[in-house]
């Protein structure tokens, strides 16, 4: 994947541990799915093998010297190993069982000790025994040339095999493959999420984002119901008495930076979109409207997203029966009697109570303009949300009469080059460009938190990259 610039501080530590548990699910898939090859190459390829096991005591005829005991038993480790794999005794063998008998035998001594163990080994747990049983019984016609002074006695009889005694690589590193196929699958998720373009942190979105920073409102969590689960109908404004005091201020603390800029440049309508869904759009538009109206001032808060209302959801609002944004754009009612009065929290809105069936066909670029003229008579300040505009065409429409807009980019969502692409639109049509807000921003665990612009959440510059061209 090409990128621009890449640099660690544009790597949220937190958020790469977050992807990590969010697909944890594919590490453990990824361990069983190892685990499931292993035993099944085991079971294809495995070849068993079982070991009958004796033990004799090797002792010098005519003597109980115990060191002499311990130098012929010395010796015979080297060479009984060499007679138990002859010919002739494998001979001896075959005409004491009356079949040939496939496998090996070796022989080992106990260290320091007069002590020898014979194995035998054979594909098959019957032979394995009586090819050791059968060879104790006739090793003798062929060794006793070789070690005709010493004596063997039997400390353990030969034990017939029930398990195998060999087993294959992959059986037996099966967990450490296991292990090393989970550790791929997440060096593969880091992978992606390092060079998956999108906002992680404040930091990179000053260095990658072709626009300033007016404001980050951090990630809020939803509360809970009794049952433990989230009270997902309930939005996240600053009306609400369940938010808390850091979002509210962060809240407020943009729009005062919104304003200012909005004053300074003599706007008054402004435009909140997106360049994807669900990056909070609708809710940073309510919040703004909800943060000027505190002031003493006169706002209308219209929801210009004819495809996705949600507006009237934010504020609960139910009564469809109302006059929406639609029959206003087609001139079949006036806005005057649309417009809902919204007392209790000093904001007029305009809703859009469900989708519009033909959007492309109410927004006109005359029409808009007429509307924007009579609301900039009547309020101090028109809040406009509208559709994402990756998802249509309506927002390029809007931006060609509104004053300014404002860009909502949540954290690790869209991608970068798409986001800097809506900048160059915006500045096609002519509007201004106010900057952006960064939404649902979680606090780095690194704890750099400090009294910059952004206030407490943290100490980061204004102004984002230096602009293109």
């Amino acid at each position: 994947m090409n990128r621009e610039r890449f640099s660690l501080n544009e790597i949220s530590v937190r958020g790469l541990c977050t992807d990590l548990l969010r697909n944890l699910w594919m590490i453990l898939l990824a361990a069983a799915a190892m685990w499931c090859v292993a035993t099944a190459w085991h079971n294809l390829t495995f070849e068993p093998e079982y070991t009958s096991s004796a033990t004799l005591v090797v002792g010098v005829k005519g003597q109980s010297n115990a060191y002499s005991s311990l130098g012929v038993a010395s010796q015979m480790a080297d060479v009984y190993g060499q007679v138990f794999q002859s010919e002739a005794l494998r001979e001896k063998i075959r005409e004491d069982v009356g079949e040939d008998v496939n496998g090996t035998i070796t022989c080992s001594l106990i260290e320091e000790t007069n002590l020898l163990v014979l194995h035998a080994t054979s594909p098959e747990p019957r032979q394995a025994y009586v090819y050791l049983y059968s060879a104790l019984e006739n090793y003798e016609e062929v060794s006793g040339q070789v070690f005709s002074n010493a004596d063997l006695k039997m400390v353990q009889e030969p034990n017939i095999p029930y398990t195998p005694s060999n087993t294959s690589w992959m059986l037996k590193n099966r967990y450490l493959l296991m292990v090393l196929a989970a550790a791929g699958m997440a060096a593969v998720i880091a992978f992606y999420y390092v060079m998956r373009f999108t906002v992680k942190n404040v930091k990179s979105a000053e260095s990658q984002l072709d626009g300033k920073i007016m404001g980050v409102i951090p990630y809020e969590r939803k509360e809970m119901d009794l049952r433990g689960r989230k009270e997902s109908k309930q939005a996240l404004i600053l009306s609400s008495p369940s938010v808390s005091m850091d979002y509210a201020e962060a809240g407020r603390r943009t729009e005062a930076r919104i304003e200012y800029h909005m004053r300074k440049n003599s706007q008054k309508v402004l435009l909140v979109t997106s360049v994807g869904e669900n990056e909070g759009k609708s809710t940073v538009a309510a919040n703004l409207a909800l943060s000027m109206s505190e002031k003493h001032k006169k706002v209308l808060l219209v929801d210009g997203d004819l495809r996705k209302p949600a507006q009237h959801k934010i504020f609960e609002i139910k009564d469809e029966s109302r006059i929406s944004l639609e029959k206003v754009l087609k001139e079949e009612n006036g806005w005057r009697e649309a417009v809902y009065p919204g007392k209790a929290r000093g904001v007029r809105e305009l809703f859009q109570f469900s989708a519009a069936k033909h959007p492309e066909q109410c927004l006109k670029e005359e029409r808009l303009e007429v509307l924007l003229h009579e609301w900039k008579q009547e309020f101090d300040y028109i809040i406009i949300d509208c559709s994402p505009v990756m998802v249509s065409a309506d927002t390029e429409v809007w931006m060609s009469v509104v004053d300014t807009v404002l860009l909502v980019v949540r954290e690790d969502w869209a991608d970068v080059r798409l986001i800097n692409d809506t900048v160059d639109i915006v500045r096609q049509t002519g509007s201004d460009f106010a900057g952006f807000i960064l939404n649902a921003f979680h606090r780095e665990w690194s704890g750099q938190v400090g009294t910059g612009r952004y206030g407490s959440y943290g100490a980061y510059g204004e102004t984002g990259r230096k602009e293109r061209g």
